[in-house]
């Protein structure tokens, strides 16, 4: 938020908890020595008590946001927040933006009926489980996820273009230098996200694009840009072959994650979980009973010993997804989860193999620890909520697109190999990455060079919105980002 309010004139940020004043700011302070022009002001209260809530004016706020207090039944206490705010005989005419973290899915269809059209509900549990089931079988893409999440870089914005009345979709994708057009929201409110190519956009529509602000949405004048038809390369879908999955370490999201995958694979696909938590067997019996792709093993073992990693036989499988165990203290929970990274990394170097890993951190201080071990990808639970949280708290036309790419229908987000699209070896401009996408239905709007896949520098490879013109030679190991149907 402090990022997103750099352009604006003084703006605060105002927080109220049931935490002391003073330990409020000095954790602020620790984090955050300089937050720019952002004034943060804390005040201890309690949300839920009306006399207390009117010592932060919420009335006057641009936006809310509700977080998910540390407690035993966290949604009764954000249902009840947004209920004192919306039900607040003090309350403003308007309607209030309100952004508020729900921990249970169950609880979703009670906090819709309080919050109304006054609040978006993030169910954090759901989002995870469905980047992490999407980034297990396309390395990279938890990286293209926070590109587009934080405030620091490309981000997406809304844009009425009027000269883009008339034009296709496919027309238009290619009017862009420094923009990536990614769909369509109509007057009427309708988002649609890598919508048909022959698709029109009327006057009175808006663009959406991935930009570096939203002054930098702008359509070049003129035909849209010529592209190399002979780098172009014919595609050609194979049919899904079953996935053999290895889950190590368990918590609250991995039977949402399970559920998920059983989305994504195709018939006939397994997978094993491996752990030490009292009651997952007994869930995850429950659960496959329920699932229409997915074969379950489950093995009681400690993930940290060597002995049973190797036995595992761990480059047999296809993805592997080490999660965290939550109900210990964070910091033995990431050591643990660290020790066996290199236990996998081990052994994928003595085997001379590779594997496919994705892990979930619960400090991302100790991501940079734990980049060592090469993992593929790190899902940073909080760090991802959080950024959805600021995101739509800035924007709440962002719900609808986040619903349709966090889901499995519609448009996602994919990582495919680039020889499927353009010629390797040659230089190339992200027109022609465009032109070919397009041919197939899809929309590019980025790429991955694997040579700094572990280069924090370097975006780990990855380049989301990358300007149209500029040439490049891709590598036939290098990555396109699209956004697909299937």
């Amino acid at each position: 938020m402090i990022i997103a309010n750099s352009n604006q004139k003084k703006p605060r940020i105002v927080i109220l908890a049931d935490r002391d004043k003073v330990e409020m700011e000095d954790e602020i302070r620790s984090k955050f020595p300089s937050t720019g022009n952002t004034l943060v002001i804390c005040r201890s209260g309690d949300p839920l008590d009306l006399d207390d809530l009117a010592v932060v004016a919420p009335h006057a706020a641009r936006s809310i946001v509700v977080l998910a207090p540390e407690s035993d039944n966290p949604d009764i206490h954000v249902i009840k927040s947004v209920l004192a705010i919306t039900n607040n005989p003090n309350r403003k005419a308007d309607p209030y933006h309100i952004v508020a973290e729900i921990r249970e899915d169950r609880n979703l269809e009670a906090a819709a009926l309080v919050g109304g059209d006054e609040a978006i509900f993030v169910q954090g549990e759901d989002l995870i489980a469905r980047v992490t089931a999407q980034t297990c079988r396309q390395s990279g893409l938890s990286v293209v996820y926070t590109e587009l999440l934080d405030f620091d870089g490309a981000e997406i914005y809304f844009r009425n273009v009027p000269e883009l009345a008339g034009a296709t979709y496919r027309e238009a994708l290619s009017r862009f230098e420094e923009s990536a057009l990614i769909g369509i929201k109509r007057a009427s409110g309708e988002v649609l996200i890598n919508p048909p190519m022959e698709t029109r956009l009327d006057l009175s529509d808006e663009v959406i694009a991935i930009s570096e602000d939203d002054d930098t949405v702008v359509a070049s004048s003129g035909a849209p840009a010529s592209f190399d038809q002979s780098a172009i390369r014919p595609g050609s879908k194979s049919e899904p072959l079953p996935e053999r999955t290895l889950i190590l370490g368990w918590n609250e999201k991995a039977l949402a994650i399970v559920r998920e995958l059983d989305n994504y694979v195709a018939p006939g696909s397994e997978l094993v979980a491996v752990c030490q938590r009292d009651g997952a067997r007994d869930e995850l019996a429950a659960l496959s009973k329920t699932l229409g792709k997915l074969r379950v093993r489950f093995s009681e073992s400690d993930i940290t010993n060597r002995g049973v990693l190797e036995a595992l036989n761990p480059e047999q499988f296809d993805h592997i997804i080490l999660m965290s165990y939550s109900h210990l203290p964070i910091q033995e929970a990431d050591a643990q989860t660290l020790i066996t990274l290199l236990h996998l990394r081990a052994i994928a170097d003595r085997r001379n193999v590779d594997m496919s890993i994705v892990s979930e951190m619960m400090d991302l201080r100790n991501r940079a620890l734990a980049q060592v071990a090469k993992a593929d990808d790190f899902i940073v639970s909080d760090k991802l909520v959080s950024l959805m949280l600021a995101q739509l708290a800035e924007n709440r036309d962002l719900d609808k697109v986040f619903r349709i790419l966090f889901s499995a229908e519609g448009a996602e987000i994919y990582v495919r190999p680039i020889g499927d699209y353009v010629a390797t070896g040659i230089q190339v401009d992200f027109h022609t990455i465009i032109a070919s996408a397009a041919q197939r239905g899809e929309t590019a709007i980025g790429y991955r060079l694997i040579k700094h896949a572990n280069d924090k520098d370097q975006g780990y490879g990855v380049k989301v919105n990358p300007k149209k013109s500029e040439r490049i030679v891709f590598a036939p190991e290098d990555r396109i980002v699209v956004l697909a149907d299937d």
